[in-house]
């Protein structure tokens, strides 16, 4: 046996695990377990309550919280199940699943979530969707500013209305190979797709899992604010476009002006490309699906704007006989009964159509039950009386600015919570008990906060690296993430500055 033979080779060094930012649930956890530590350390205490549950400026006293440390360990051990079905007592406010009272915890957002969950569910299992968006691409793809255009008009439309984020990873698969056929380079088609996407859910209309969680939680209609959000859709939105579309033609003019260059294989692609690519034709099934989509989600707007008040500006006018003022029982119901008309429409039959909604509902698991962990920490704070010492401490540090500026530094604030907690479903059911009532303080609306706080949200997800949509999507189209970065910080500048004017505006207004 040779020596060569009986020589044992080096060690190798272990290889480093990568970090990996915890999820919101682990997030959420060890926010739990901080909180119930801290509130043995801060003072109990609380406002004076005005005829609505509002705190009353300059009443804060510090109080006993009469608990002992089995009552804070029970607080700690039941604060998942307080946050889903918790009942606050009238006369101690103390929330428990034993007690009469009113409902605290998140258990008509929770369903709500489940259903939204099916329906989306059900339609894309249709197929309905990508083939519609595929169609808009294949018909627009002789004119390239119209095709960036109309595709992140769409993902925006469905960003502001449902939250669509994830859902826009499947189709980098169609995009890229179009942008690159019509002399445009990877970069361009990320743009379009987390932009258009994002610019919709940063702008929320009626986004159930960020306006409808945050608004749920600041105790406002889900339809409250809705014309400064749509404002606020309109200007970024097209801002968003017009920047993509001035970048993208830039490079379709000199390819050197790329920011994210070009893979082997890249340009040998021309425009005979899109021509010779099948995409199927809409039948009369999927057209009725897409038309069905629209009417839900249509008449959820309709249901849920205080229609009196948007007309007429007055937040105090008698509705009107046809507004129906729904809330999130009502709109759990209206997707469950929506995603079974879709599935009867699309012809799935009864077993596909069940377990599509079952499967749905399971999806979206994760999200609902991230809202009920975050609100299982406002009942530790609740039960321990320490929600009213955090909202005093802060009312000192607004206390005396002006209505723009309040809503500036709300804005701001949240943009460290986004990091920490980039699900906008918990984000907004932590931050909102602590938040809602500073407007009370600062004589602002709270739909203002609720703006405020999902512009920081979705301002931040346009590029933080803990969200998959961005991480995703860049690994998806090729393109690496320091060059993503590099492409829209401009952007980022402008949208902030535009956010903060809005908010600003809309306090003033309000």
């Amino acid at each position: 046996m040779s020596t060569a033979d009986t020589t044992e080779a080096p060690e190798q060094p272990p290889a480093k695990k990568k970090f990996t930012f915890p999820s919101a649930l682990t997030v959420l956890a060890v926010v739990t377990i901080a909180i119930w530590l801290l509130a043995f350390l801060i003072p109990s205490g609380e406002y004076d309550r005005n005829s609505d549950g509002a705190p009353v400026e300059g009443t804060y006293q510090r109080v006993d919280s009469g608990q002992s440390f089995v009552d804070r360990l029970n607080d700690l051990f039941l604060a998942p199940v307080n946050g889903l079905y918790g009942i606050q007592d009238p006369k101690t406010a103390l929330v428990s699943p034993d007690n009469s009272g009113d409902l605290y915890g998140s258990a008509g957002v929770f369903l709500f979530v489940l259903a939204i969950g099916a329906f989306i569910t059900v339609v894309f299992a249709t197929g309905a969707l990508d083939r519609g968006i595929g169609r808009l691409a294949h018909r627009l793809r002789e004119r390239g500013a119209l095709l960036i255009a109309g595709v992140m008009a769409v993902f925006s439309v469905l960003g502001t209305v449902e939250g669509f984020a994830e859902e826009t990873l499947g189709f980098y698969g169609l995009i890229v190979p179009l942008m690159l056929a019509l002399g445009y380079d990877r970069m361009t088609a990320v743009g379009a797709i987390i932009l258009g996407a994002g610019v919709g859910v940063l702008c929320s209309t009626v986004n159930p899992f960020a306006t409808g969680v945050a608004s749920s939680a600041a105790d406002i209609s889900l339809g409250d604010g809705i014309a400064l959000r749509f404002a606020m859709w309109i200007v970024l939105t097209a801002v968003t476009i017009a920047y993509v579309i001035r970048y993208a033609k830039r490079v379709r003019r000199d390819p050197e002006h790329s920011i994210s260059g070009f893979l082997p294989g890249d340009r040998d692609l021309d425009e005979t490309a899109t021509e010779t690519a099948e995409v199927p034709e809409l039948t009369r099934l999927h057209k009725g699906v897409l038309v069905a989509t629209a009417l839900v989600f249509a008449f959820m707007i309709f249901s849920v704007v205080p229609w009196a008040s948007a007309l007429t500006g007055d937040a105090d006018a008698s509705p009107y006989g046809f507004e129906l003022d729904w809330s999130f029982p009502q709109l759990a119901a209206l997707f469950l009964v929506a995603a079974v008309l879709v599935g009867i429409v699309a012809r799935m039959g009864e077993q596909k159509l069940s377990s599509t909604i079952i499967q749905g509902a399971a999806d979206f698991v994760s999200p609902a039950l991230v809202i009920l962990l975050a609100r299982g920490v406002t009942v530790i704070m609740n039960n321990s009386k320490i929600t009213d010492t955090v909202l005093h401490a802060i009312e000192g540090v607004v206390k005396g600015t002006s209505s723009g500026v309040f809503a500036i530094i709300v804005f701001l604030v949240n943009l460290p919570l986004a990091f920490l907690i980039p699900s906008t479903s918990g984000h907004a059911t932590l931050a909102m008990p602590i938040l809602a009532p500073l407007a009370d303080f600062a004589g602002v609306s709270r739909a203002v906060v609720v703006t405020a706080w999902q512009a920081a949200s979705g301002w931040m997800n346009l590029w933080v690296p803990t969200t998959a949509v961005t991480i995703g999507g860049v690994a998806l189209a090729k393109v690496g993430y320091d060059r993503y970065l590099r492409f829209v910080w401009p952007l980022l500048a402008i949208l902030f500055i535009l956010i903060c004017a809005f908010v600003a505006l809309g306090a003033a207004f309000t």
